[in-house]
């Protein structure tokens, strides 16, 4: 502890510490804090088949995660370049990644978009953001952003 942290705490009533340390705790929880942000324009249950556009840069295999998170939740999925769009496909699902390194990789943002197959009219958004090192791995990111969006009602 810094002589300046010991004066302040020194001249506080013992109520006042009690809160100083209190706040203090509460400031490093939340900056642990993630956020989960969706919205959808229309029920997506009506859509059965997701195809999942591949980013060429995504060399973490998160068009698969989703694959796989879509799955779970009861839809086909199948995953690949926009090219490749089968044409049994009901709607897209493009996302956006971002990755920070503080001695280990870590998932910071993902940002994911469903329009439909056809005319690329936007159904629904999801944003995941965590911009601290403790963040959650990636299948559980996928996992938070998706199910809001295409759970079953």
């Amino acid at each position: 502890m810094t002589p300046a942290v010991r004066h302040v705490l020194t001249r506080l009533s013992s109520r006042h510490r009690f809160l100083a340390v209190a706040l203090a705790f509460a400031a490093l929880w939340l900056a642990g804090c993630s956020s989960v942000v969706t919205r959808k324009v229309v029920d997506l249950s009506t859509y059965k088949h997701i195809y999942v556009e591949h980013r060429l840069t995504d060399d973490k295999r998160l068009d698969e995660m989703i694959v796989t998170e879509l799955t779970r939740l009861g839809y086909q999925a199948t995953h690949g370049p926009l090219t490749m769009l089968p044409d049994n496909a009901d709607a897209v699902l493009s996302y956006e990644d971002r990755w920070e390194w503080d001695f280990r990789t870590y998932l910071i943002e993902l940002n994911v978009t469903v329009t439909t197959a056809r005319t690329k009219k936007k159904l629904a958004d999801g944003r995941f953001y965590q911009p601290t090192p403790n963040s959650k791995p990636p299948a559980e990111v996928v996992s938070k952003v998706l199910t809001p969006l295409f759970a079953k009602k």
